[in-house]
């Protein structure tokens, strides 16, 4: 095996003995043929004390990872881990330089990931990384996977960036994450680490995988059991022709990620149906109140989980609000008005069309709808519009004497009103037109 010089590392302090190794994603992604989105590098030979006379700056708390003082880009001391308790931490790494490139690639997740390549293109695969990535199989390294559950997180990352190439997870290794669920493991799981697997699952090609993949598993029941629930709860063929609240939920995921919808959408999209998971089975198919039920589930599971405000608040917004937005076509000017209230709309104008991206992939996220145009969003946008074109000063000079206050807050309000209303009638005669042309 031949080593890479260390690149662009300074003669003084050097150790001749270091060898430097691309590895992991760029390597992967390089003989995929995709672009790389970063480079990491194992150093081999070489001891923290000559990482800190090359200049490079320590980064990492438990692992021994630094920044190249130029690049930026992260090297980390070849090392051995040994489990040595529960959680993300509970590991004792052993980082000399005695330890072999080889045994580095051993203690990686998946075979995919566990190729190195040297300055000169050589690679370096003491697992059979090169055959899995021609067989499309996201298989692990060893026994040794069990060890840190946040690699079944990982798995079904993966599979949900590459399940488009034809990728799916090797049965050898889904037998290993089940019975890794099965067996506890997951109780260990930092909830923090849950959300930063999720959020980075959220912004793949095929986010609705990542969830079918913990499903099968067994991992949804305890990372998501609101969620896990809602497969084999019914709803009515009328509205749902897929029928299972679960199966409507990947498809709604599937259909934001195809639209290219941002990740607090997709967010708000796999949490806004799990009231229905609480419906009482005397009421099914029906989902009366689902709506409530969701608000304060999705309250519960962004405490839990430590989910940012912005994915939280749109969440709520969604999971509250989705069945009025569905029947924009038929409300009353003064509900279509406090519809945009309580969206914020006439201070945070992003959540308006956040709220309408997360509407349209929930109604077309049904079997044969998939391609149906949303309409609402287009009423609802010109209601929007014509609220926001109200001038407050103009209302407020608009009488005898000048408003203020709340009376000022009152007529402006009254004025949307008026504009929301003439908007809707715009928007009907419109529809009409188009119907009457259609005939």
């Amino acid at each position: 095996m031949r080593g890479a010089l260390a690149r662009d590392s300074k003669d003084s302090g050097y150790n001749s003995a270091m060898q430097i190794y691309l590895v992991g994603g760029a390597v992967r992604d390089r003989l995929l043929g995709l672009p790389v989105r970063e480079q990491d590098w194992v150093v081999v030979g070489s001891t923290p004390d000559q990482m800190d006379a090359l200049g490079y700056r320590r980064v990492g708390r438990d692992f021994p990872v630094y920044l190249h003082p130029e690049t930026r880009e992260e090297y980390a001391l070849a090392r051995t881990e040994r489990k040595t308790g529960p959680g993300y931490r509970g590991f004792e790494v052993h980082a000399a330089p005695s330890v072999t490139l080889e045994e580095d690639l051993r203690r990686r997740d998946l075979t995919i990931n566990a190729i190195a390549q040297t300055a000169d293109g050589e690679l370096i695969d003491p697992v059979g990384g090169q055959a899995h990535l021609q067989a499309r199989l996201l298989h692990h390294v060893s026994d040794a996977f069990r060890e840190d559950p946040v690699r079944i997180l990982r798995v079904a990352r993966f599979a949900a960036r590459f399940y488009e190439l034809g990728f799916r997870v090797a049965p050898a290794t889904l037998d290993l994450m089940r019975g890794m669920a099965e067996g506890g493991d997951l109780t260990a799981l930092v909830p923090e680490r849950v959300w930063q697997e999720t959020l980075s699952a959220l912004e793949e090609p095929r986010p609705d995988v990542y969830v079918q993949v913990l499903r099968d598993c067994g991992a949804l029941q305890v990372v998501f059991p609101e969620i896990d629930v809602l497969f084999g709860v019914p709803q009515p063929t009328r509205w749902h022709p897929e029928v299972d609240t679960g199966v409507h939920v990947l498809m709604a995921l599937r259909v934001a990620a195809e639209l290219a919808f941002s990740a607090e959408v997709r967010f708000a999209i796999l949490v806004h149906d799990v009231g229905k998971g609480t419906t009482p089975k005397v009421e099914l198919p029906r989902h009366v109140g689902h709506e409530q039920r969701s608000v304060a589930l999705v309250v519960q599971m962004c405490r839990r989980l430590a989910v940012p405000n912005r994915f939280r608040d749109l969440a709520l917004a969604v999971a509250g609000n989705h069945g009025l937005c569905h029947r924009a076509l038929e409300l009353r000017p003064d509900t279509l008005l406090r519809l945009l209230e309580s969206l914020d709309a006439f201070r945070r104008s992003h959540r308006v069309t956040e709220f309408l991206d997360a509407c349209e992939a929930d109604a077309r996220g049904r079997t044969g709808l998939e391609s149906r145009p949303y309409a609402q969003r287009e009423l609802v946008l010109a209601a929007w519009h014509a609220a926001l074109a109200v001038n407050a000063r103009a209302v407020a000079g608009s009488g005898e004497a000048e408003l203020s206050g709340e009376a000022l807050g009152g007529a402006i309000r009254e004025a949307r009103l008026a504009a929301v209303a003439a908007a809707r009638e715009r928007f009907s005669s419109a529809e009409s037109d188009v119907q009457r042309d259609r005939q």
